[in-house]
């Protein structure tokens, strides 16, 4: 018997959202809820796992049906322990019935009395009948969250990141994720218009809420014409029936310069406002984030990028909409991502606007956040470390003063040396990008000639979740042997502070 205590589900979500640990626990029978839990300080390109299907969006008929869910690691002392669990077995059937993903596997197995089929790894099938606890978890940890394939885009935008990058890297880079079980269970964005009328009556009936959607408008013939489908125009007849079935929904809006901003900006979040009040709202908030466009964009695509002058005439647009909603609700609903006071070369706004952080894994108030936990993991440093040390810790250009005050009080430490670097991507074509956006290439290339010290800290955020790749598949140990410097990535605050404290480290020759 093959043992594991590893409790994270390693699938990621889509496009910039926050790289997540689920913890198959914290679901329950009658209210599914997936916390995330944020890996650094800044959103980022989130692909899915190399062993996804994909599925079409236009024919029901062609949905594919559930294949075996592939246990990958079993909880130590667990349910699924006991009866002799593996990696690499199959979960078939749980009383008949074949789960279409994790949603419908913690709803199947909440029940007292279980009969599972399973296939082993030798493709023999075992029938189990069990009774347990009402809603105790089997400790099982599967590779993938959907077991019948995910649904992809069915939009054309101009401005999808996915459609900005080079040929030729890992087929997940390519993959568009509209599927709102990913929304619901990681907080990925959906933009609704590939739902068919039994992905709408299991919405309602499982209660999946909130999920977060991508409005970007909510005038009908822009928004179509924004996703290039005449679907998108049913958007406000959509949020309507969510407020109806008592449903919850996180909003996006990315902003276009001279498409959707403006009046048409503040239409939007007024009209998404409306859905704001009472006491069960059907909007919770709402984030409002820049386009953001790379060198391999389609020519004439009629995108314009975000400059300073823009980013200030948005925040002083938008700033003002927050003060009218906090009078009338106590709360200012929509929210502009850090880029945007980056961008514009303004501070951030103090901590205590971002009210509980809603919009954190999109951006939002997420350097407030990562200031707020350094301050209380950097609380007690020594005064003093027992070697002299030189280090380096890599950021994106865009992040890079804000990160500065961090660098400044781990340098009063005597004998210590922490440089903070902030590149710019030459990969991409942009000269202010953020953390999650630099590749290996960027790294290789703005580092070369610089004095790293022993050690370079490099946050999780630029790989792909579980492994060593950045988004151009170079990986760490090419970067490390390039630069001949000790590289170690470093997961959230706490774990930074534990590792630029250390004092051994090891030379690359």
């Amino acid at each position: 018997m093959h043992k594991s205590d590893c409790l994270n589900l390693k699938l990621q979500g889509s496009l910039f959202v926050q790289a997540v640990k689920l913890d198959c626990n914290a679901i329950n029978r009658l209210h599914i809820h997936s916390k995330l839990q944020k890996i650094d300080i800044e959103s980022v390109w989130n692909e899915t796992s190399k062993s996804i299907t994909t599925v079409s969006t236009n024919d029901e008929a062609l949905v594919e049906t559930p294949r075996p869910a592939k246990v990958e690691s079993v909880e130590r002392n667990s349910i699924a322990e006991e009866l002799g669990f593996e990696p690499g077995d199959k979960l078939v059937r749980i009383n008949n019935t074949k789960p279409r993903d994790l949603i419908d596997y913690k709803y199947l197995i909440a029940e007292e009395e279980l009969n599972l089929e399973v296939l082993d790894k030798k493709g023999k099938l075992h029938k189990i009948h069990l009774e347990k606890d009402l809603d105790d978890d089997l400790g099982l940890v599967f590779s993938e969250a959907l077991f019948d394939g995910l649904k992809q885009c069915n939009n054309n935008c101009s401005f999808c990141f996915i459609d900005q990058q080079p040929l030729g890297h890992r087929k997940t880079l390519y993959l568009k994720d509209d599927d709102y079980r990913m929304s619901f269970l990681y907080g990925s964005y959906l933009t609704l218009t590939n739902l068919m009328a039994k992905d709408w009556l299991r919405i309602e009936t499982q209660r999946l809420s909130p999920l977060f959607v991508s409005v970007h408008s909510t005038d009908s013939k822009l928004r179509s014409k924004l996703l290039k489908n005449p679907r998108a125009g049913l958007i406000m007849e959509q949020i309507n029936w969510f407020k109806k079935k008592n449903l919850q929904l996180h909003a996006q809006v990315v902003v276009c310069p001279g498409l959707n901003d403006d009046e048409n900006l503040t239409k939007t979040l007024n009209d998404l406002f409306t859905f704001s009040k009472g006491k069960w709202p059907t909007i919770l908030s709402t984030a409002i984030v820049p386009v953001g466009l790379t060198r391999f964009r389609p020519e004439n695509d009629g995108l314009i990028p975000v400059d300073e002058e823009c980013a200030t005439k948005v925040i002083d647009q938008v700033e003002k909409l927050q003060t009218k909603f906090e009078e009338l609700i106590g709360s200012r609903f929509a929210w502009l991502s850090d880029e945007w006071y980056l961008l514009a070369k303004k501070p951030l706004p103090p901590r205590i606007l971002y009210e509980s952080l809603p919009q954190e894994e999109n951006g939002v108030g997420s350097i407030r956040s990562f200031l707020e936990n350094i301050e209380k993991a950097t609380a007690n440093l020594p005064s003093e470390i027992p070697i002299d040390k030189t280090c380096s810790w890599v950021v994106g250009s865009l992040v890079v003063d804000a990160l500065q005050p961090i660098c400044k009080k781990i340098n009063k430490i005597k004998r210590m040396s922490l440089t903070i670097i902030g590149l710019e991507s030459p990969y991409w074509g942009k000269e202010k990008v953020v953390t999650g956006l630099l590749t290996g290439q960027d790294l290789i290339d703005g580092l070369s000639k610089k004095n790293l010290g022993e050690e370079l800290y490099l946050p999780s955020i630029m790989l792909k979740h579980g492994e060593s790749k950045f988004l151009d598949d170079i990986t760490v140990e090419e970067v490390s042997k390039t630069l001949k410097t000790s590289i170690k990535v470093v997961f959230g605050p706490d774990d930074f502070v534990k590792k630029v404290l250390e004092t051994t480290y090891h030379a690359i020759s």
